[in-house]
């Protein structure tokens, strides 16, 4: 005799529990950003001083690149209500000025800064992977150029090619790379020797798709950080030039070139020409080093909840 039932048909069931329930790897990188408080109000400040020098310079009337149209304005005039920041020893208002510079600034900052990662990833990441004679090549090639002094070999190219701004873009980006090279080879040389790694590599997997699905992904955090030091730095040694007298050709102006102008003016007591430009600038550098703090604890695997 045998027994039979007929089956029974239900729907499937689907059973939610809030606590079980992952949380978006992006919602938790931003929650352990926003856990930085310094970081969160830096990225406030930055946000707003790029927007003002990319749209004050654009939407408020003013010239800032004519000294003939400033002959009508009293020069070095101190700070009043038509010309908050005073202004500056050829006519033309700061606080205006300021933002023009700014321009410039951040402009050249984050192009230079993005050609020294970019360059500095791949060249770290192949001769960090690769390993062997080509890793003791490449890397004997950034010990050669790391014991010539990085300022000297700026004004050296400059003095030689000359002062393009195309070319300051450049020049800052492909000689300052070297340092970041070295921090990714690290990465890539630890990652390389992982289980998951070697297992990939047992597999039949090449050593670019490697790089490009283990290496990459597993140094973000320091590329990230990175990154964003490559920007400060790139603002930072685009300022110096313009200290110098090597930076952007006039009518155009940048930061480092203002500060100049105006360090001149300091001894004459016309302190409006120095003093809220540099407050404004040491907190830009300051304000992307804090961000970059911020974003490699929030790229940081271990930090994550799994």
């Amino acid at each position: 005799m045998t027994l039979t039932s007929d089956p029974v048909i239900s729907e499937p069931v689907v059973v939610q529990q809030s606590g079980d329930n992952p949380t978006p790897v992006w919602r938790q990188r931003m929650r352990i950003f926003a856990h930085n408080k310094l970081a969160v109000v830096s990225l406030v400040y930055l946000v707003l001083i790029t927007a003002a020098c990319y749209i004050v310079p654009h939407v408020v009337p003013g010239n800032q690149t004519n000294q003939a149209l400033t002959f009508g304005t009293t020069w070095n005039a101190r700070p009043s209500i038509h010309h908050w920041l005073g202004t500056e020893s050829s006519g033309f208002d700061e606080l205006g000025r300021i933002f023009y510079g700014g321009e410039y600034s951040m402009t050249l900052g984050f192009l230079a800064g993005f050609i020294t990662i970019v360059v500095g990833t791949i060249y770290g990441m192949v001769a960090g992977f690769i390993g062997g004679i080509t890793d003791t090549v490449m890397m004997r090639i950034i010990d050669a150029m790391l014991s010539i002094p990085f300022y000297f070999l700026l004004i050296t190219l400059i003095t030689i090619f000359g002062r393009s701004t195309p070319f300051l873009i450049i020049v800052v980006g492909v000689t300052g790379w070297f340092g970041n090279a070295r921090i990714i080879r690290g990465d890539a040389l630890l990652i390389r020797k992982l289980e998951y790694s070697q297992a990939a590599t047992s597999m039949g997997a090449s050593k670019w798709h490697i790089i490009r699905r283990h290496v990459f992904p597993n140094s973000i955090s320091n590329i990230v950080t990175v990154a964003t030091f490559s920007v400060a730095d790139a603002i930072l040694a685009l300022s110096a030039l313009g200290f110098l007298g090597l930076g952007i050709r006039a009518p155009q102006t940048d930061w480092g070139t203002m500060l100049q102008y105006g360090a001149a003016q300091l001894q004459n007591g016309y302190w409006w020409e120095v003093y809220p430009l540099g407050a404004i600038f040491i907190l830009v550098i300051v304000s992307i080093n804090y961000i970059g703090d911020a974003l490699r604890d929030a790229f940081e695997v271990r930090l994550l909840e799994r």
